[in-house]
């Protein structure tokens, strides 16, 4: 990792975690309730970061996984693209696989059970983001996830029909999240309306699994909105994140602070 990479996570912790056989290393900062903020391709960008430090002020303990790309280092097409086929061919992510979770969600829960055990409060929240987005669904599996967050969910990869309303778990697990949800769980999505790589098949199909339990944000990235988001905006709380009140971004932003006050700090 270049030292400029470093420079801008130096007020994380940089920890370690060991589960399943795995080792990974997390960066860690706050106090309060733990949330898991899983980060999007290309890996946890200084974008990212930030995120995690709004999560951090709101009043809660991010754990930050390290989970691929380089730590630190900026966002940059050709980056995102090699960091992509990563992940794509890596066993840890199912890319393209049906109705299955993705290996490293087994490792996530740890990590969530242990957030929990360590840190108290009434449980764990968690943020997926693209490649991650759909990944708070299997942390639910644990009655500790109170707070799951799915921001533009592209897995899998929705190259056919099948695969766009796919959630990336499978039957088993969908009955229990939708057990959750009858228990009082709320999940919350959001997407861009033109993501192709988020697509509308799968908020359709939330919406048809988990009912009012599912909150989903489908902010206009159409030709000629009123809010200027590109036809191509892919990433709500990071890169395409407008910081101002009143942009329907940072609203999405809002909500997310919201639900994690709401759950996590009440």
């Amino acid at each position: 990792m270049d030292s400029q990479a470093n420079d801008d996570l130096a007020d994380f912790d940089h920890t370690e975690f060991t589960a399943l056989g795995e080792t990974k290393v997390v960066y860690r900062k706050g106090t309060g309730p733990g949330v898991v903020v899983m980060t999007e391709i290309p890996g946890i960008t200084p974008e990212v970061a930030d995120f995690a430090r709004k999560v951090v002020d709101l009043g809660c303990t991010v754990a930050l996984p390290d989970l691929f790309g380089q730590a630190g280092k900026p966002m940059t097409n050709a980056y995102a693209a090699s960091s992509l086929v990563r992940a794509c061919v890596s066993k840890e992510f199912h890319a393209f696989a049906r109705g299955r979770r993705s290996p490293v969600t087994d490792w996530l829960r740890a990590l969530a059970r242990s957030l929990h055990e360590e840190l108290g409060g009434p449980g764990v929240g968690a943020v997926g983001m693209c490649l991650t987005g759909g990944f708070a669904l299997a942390l639910m599996l644990d009655e500790c996830m109170i707070a799951p967050v799915l921001s533009q969910p592209s897995l899998p990869l929705p190259v056919s029909g099948a695969r766009k309303r796919d959630l990336g778990i499978s039957e088993d697990d969908l009955r229990v999240v939708k057990e959750r949800v009858d228990a009082g769980v709320c999940v919350l999505g959001m997407r861009f309306s033109e993501d192709p790589a988020s697509p509308p098949e799968r908020f359709e199909r939330l919406r048809q699994e988990l009912g009012d339990g599912f909150v989903g944000i489908e902010i206009d990235s159409s030709k000629g909105n009123p809010h200027g988001n590109e036809k191509m905006a892919h990433s709500v709380l990071t890169t395409d994140l407008v910081n101002t009140p009143g942009h329907p971004t940072r609203d999405a932003l809002d909500q997310v602070m919201d639900l994690f006050r709401e759950r996590l700090l009440a």
